[in-house]
């Protein structure tokens, strides 16, 4: 995950006064992305899951990547 300038080969869209780039090739293998913000006793940072498939086949997601 970076902060990037847009450019020809990104969708730019908001959702709750947040701007997201997001590059359209991804956009359309994910077809649908998550984020979420949360704190827990082990810490916080932002969870992203996403409907790309991992090398081993399962769903593909990260979490803590604050």
């Amino acid at each position: 995950m970076a902060l990037d300038e847009s450019n020809e080969n990104d969708t730019v869209f908001e959702n709750d006064g947040l701007t997201f780039i997001v590059e359209k090739k991804l956009l359309e293998d994910a077809k649908t992305f998550e984020i979420d913000y949360l704190v827990s006793a082990q810490g916080e940072g932002f969870t992203i899951n996403s409907g790309l498939k991992q090398a081993d086949g399962c769903g593909g997601g990260c979490t803590s990547c604050g």
